[in-house]
């Protein structure tokens, strides 16, 4: 008889924010499937669980996804966790529960605590839409473009980002997104947990002034709101944008942007006009 896959949310912080269910299957599964099996033995030892836990992340899951899976099908019971939070929100597991759902075998969800959601409903900003896009490019020129991608998405934006990043990507989204309401939610559910709230300008001034920034970091950016009404003829708002030092066609996506236009329609209003 084939076995069963349990995807088990664990705390993100604090070891009590853990379900009474979330125990109870650990403490039954024949064997534990860890993002690092030494972070999840805190918890194990935590709620005194005596199980077997094998690593399964980034750089091992492609050949431990078969191994794992031919298991399953001989009768196993595994839990999967990543090291916090929800598997698969920007942490391993797809492969595993593609492969088990493939291969004919039950996968069950154990919900629980989610650094993306519990940000969400502190921040202050609408929770009525939200995009989730994990962490945004290392790279400065892909960082931008992944921004200008969601400019005009209607929606609370959330990532994830790395303390020694967080500077450079705040002054990222005071460029490209503007003066849009931002939350950085740091330690969340720890001990210096810590919301910070205002524009990108000001939150970024806020952690230059420190002399380091720890910590996992949720960021929020506020939804695009309706660009004001603009009775510039377009070639004229362009022609502004390039004598400020921007490139012709970054100024053309700018303009396009601000009027609730699409580029490619900027541009061929500006050719019919010349």
């Amino acid at each position: 008889m084939p076995g069963l896959l349990y995807v088990v949310a664990t705390p993100i912080g604090n070891l009590e924010d853990i379900t009474y269910r979330a125990v109870r299957i650990l403490r039954e599964a024949d064997l534990i499937a860890c993002e690092d099996t030494r972070q999840t033995r805190k918890l194990l030892d935590h709620y005194a669980i005596q199980k077997p836990a094998i690593s399964y992340h980034e750089h091992n899951e492609a050949e431990r996804t078969e191994d794992l899976v031919a298991r399953l099908q001989a009768g196993t019971v595994i839990a999967l966790v990543s090291d916090a939070g929800t598997p698969m929100v920007s942490d391993p597991g797809y492969r595993l529960v593609k492969a088990s759902i493939d291969a004919g075998i039950r996968v069950e969800t154990i919900p629980g605590p989610s650094a993306t959601l519990a940000a969400l409903a502190a921040s202050g900003l609408p929770t009525d839409a939200f995009h989730f896009d994990g962490f945004l490019p290392p790279k400065p020129g892909q960082r931008s473009k992944a921004l200008e991608a969601l400019a005009d998405e209607h929606a609370t934006l959330i990532f994830y980002e790395a303390p020694h990043r967080i500077l450079e990507t705040l002054e990222a989204v005071e460029r490209v997104l503007g003066n849009r309401p931002v939350v950085v939610a740091r330690e969340l559910t720890k001990i210096h947990e810590e919301f910070l709230r205002g524009t990108a300008a000001e939150i970024r001034a806020q952690l230059a002034g420190r002399d380091t920034v720890k910590g996992e970091i949720t960021l929020l950016v506020g939804k695009a709101m309706a660009p004001p009404p603009d009775d510039t003829p377009l070639d004229e708002a362009v022609d502004a944008l390039v004598r400020g030092g921007a490139p012709r066609m970054d100024a053309i996506k700018q303009v396009a942007r601000r009027r609730g236009l699409s580029k490619r329609e900027v541009y061929e209003r500006l050719l019919r006009e010349e």
